[in-house]
């Protein structure tokens, strides 16, 4: 599913070999905030609980995804609330913006939807 993981193995293999610079220089540099979200939302995946669903609407583009998340029981049962989640390229300096697309009265969420928490 993650092809920016395979792009990541991909350059790895090309500096292991010796690639001449001038073939280097045409290739694009992958972020150090891709790099780390390709690790991160392996592990995210393979621990993501049974009401939650994470979908990248570009396989490429690791930054910017939507979080669905149905509640099978408690206060906000059978409800579905979907959040957008952009990450900055400042990422593990700067937190991930978060907005709330479903209207819902919440003390941590905007008038607008966006998420008001430190973490």
């Amino acid at each position: 599913m993650i092809t920016l993981a395979k792009k990541i193995k991909e350059e790895k293999e090309k500096k292991e070999k010796g690639q001449g610079a001038a073939d280097s220089a045409k290739t694009s540099r992958v972020s150090v905030r891709d790099k780390l979200l390709a690790k991160e939302i392996t592990e995210l995946e393979a621990n993501l609980p049974e009401s939650c669903k994470v979908e990248f609407h570009d396989p490429n583009v690791l930054h910017k995804f939507t979080l669905t998340i149905a509640p099978g029981e408690g206060y906000w049962k059978e409800g579905i609330f979907i959040f957008l989640i952009m990450i900055p390229e400042e990422y593990n300096i700067k937190p991930p913006h978060v907005w709330c697309e479903t209207k819902i009265w919440h003390p941590n969420i905007s008038e607008n939807g966006e998420v008001c928490l430190r973490i």
